[in-house]
């Protein structure tokens, strides 16, 4: 594998990895806003709305293993992750000529494909590289994902929305992906070789084996439960602002995007500190704590107060983010960038269905979704006490090129 030899090398990578991480996302979270416009134009309601974002995620929990699988092959990773630009540019571009509300959600469903890939991938790739600061980098690199899908998106394309409709937004939401796109043609160049996989059974039985112990059940269930929370705040929250309190797509993408701006900023932060202290208690208290926020929003009596409550879950479980991601490489071992793959998919893939639980949950009343958030999140920290991922963090002692 290519080490990175300086700081200078160090510091290019998590930057590039970071933009480029922002630039892909940046069409993905388009869709948080986009989901609640379409319901406002074509007159659905949260229903629909849950499951045009469960068929996204859906879509994008189909890419994850099989580009952990091919990441884990080969040693040059950089031509992988620049095609990932070219397919979301292309494929949510087409998406916005859909001519119903179920095509749309179909061909979103296979645009956000070349996003998903990019997760494994370049996770895999930092992992390697920064073993003993796992969580921290993840953290830097999921920081620029948050910057793009749930901070500049939103606001972007709530102020589209005040003078466009929502197919010209999705379509000046592909811009960011094409100019990375370009760029990334240098970037995977200096990027060189990676480590592949260890030779060994490459099975999906030998792949699964770590998941199926009573470790990694819990860690399924956590990271499931932890995600569906996550999911049936964030869609519900723009059809909340919109319908039930009146406010603008602007006003609503700027909520969304301070919502998320807390958790991003401090993922790495949250990410050293369970480098320190351990998986485990980082994601117990973060869950424990986005349940009672998510309870907040859900039983408030006034605007602001519901605001802040959903700013505060997001947040949370925002931050703890890189946290979970991290221990999945922890408790499977090698193969790195598949075993994220198998984590983004249950992330991503599962816990989608919290944006359609939702959906049923809040079609009458929009805030019990954030009632059912504040249980899911409850029952993902109970989950996490099962868990034990601090032994597999110690057996990390010896950096295998840092960089």
């Amino acid at each position: 594998m290519s080490n990175a030899r300086t700081d200078g090398d160090r510091r290019f990578i998590l930057g590039a990895f970071a933009m480029g991480h922002m630039s892909n996302d940046w069409a993905v979270g388009s869709i948080w806003l986009i989901a609640s416009a379409v319901a406002v134009s074509e007159d659905l309601g949260s229903t629909e709305v849950g499951w045009l974002l469960t068929i996204h995620g859906l879509g994008s929990a189909l890419a994850y293993i099989p580009a952990g699988l091919a990441a884990d092959r080969t040693t040059r990773r950089g031509p992988l992750l620049g095609l990932t630009f070219w397919w979301v540019a292309i494929g949510y571009f087409v998406a916005s000529f859909a001519p119903s509300f179920w095509i749309l959600s179909a061909l979103l469903a296979v645009a956000v494909l070349g996003d998903a890939a990019w997760h494994p991938i370049a996770s895999g790739v930092l992992v390697q590289r920064f073993p003993d600061r796992r969580a921290q980098v993840l953290g830097i690199h999921s920081m620029g994902g948050t910057l793009g899908a749930e901070v500049f998106a939103p606001v972007a394309v709530g102020a589209i929305l005040t003078f466009a409709d929502w197919r010209l937004a999705l379509r000046l939401s592909v811009v960011p992906a094409l100019i990375m796109g370009v760029i990334f043609i240098s970037v995977s160049k200096r990027l060189g070789e990676c480590e592949p996989s260890p030779p060994g059974d490459n099975s999906l039985g030998a792949l699964l084996r770590p998941w199926r112990t009573r470790n990694g059940k819990a860690f399924v269930a956590t990271v499931v439960l932890y995600n569906m929370a996550y999911m049936a705040v964030v869609a519900m929250m723009p059809l909340f602002l919109q319908q039930d309190l009146g406010r603008s797509a602007l006003y609503t993408g700027v909520v969304l995007a301070v919502m998320l701006t807390v958790g991003s900023f401090m993922q790495p932060a949250v990410g050293t500190l369970s480098d320190r202290v351990g998986r485990r208690p980082i994601m117990f208290a973060g869950s424990i704590i986005g349940a009672g926020f998510a309870g907040v929003a859900g039983f408030a009596g006034n605007e602001w107060l519901a605001v802040g409550g959903l700013i505060g879950v997001a947040g949370v479980l925002t931050a703890i983010r890189s946290v979970v991601l991290a221990s999945a490489v922890e408790l499977a071992g090698e193969r790195e960038a598949t075993n994220l793959g198998m984590a983004f998919t249950l992330m991503d893939g599962v816990g989608a269905f919290g944006a359609v639980l939702a959906g049923y949950v809040g079609r009458n009343n929009l805030p019990n979704a954030f009632l059912l958030a504040a249980g899911l999140a409850l029952a993902g920290a109970f989950a996490a006490r099962w868990l034990d991922v601090e032994s597999t963090r110690r057996q990390v002692t010896t950096p295998i090129a840092p960089g």
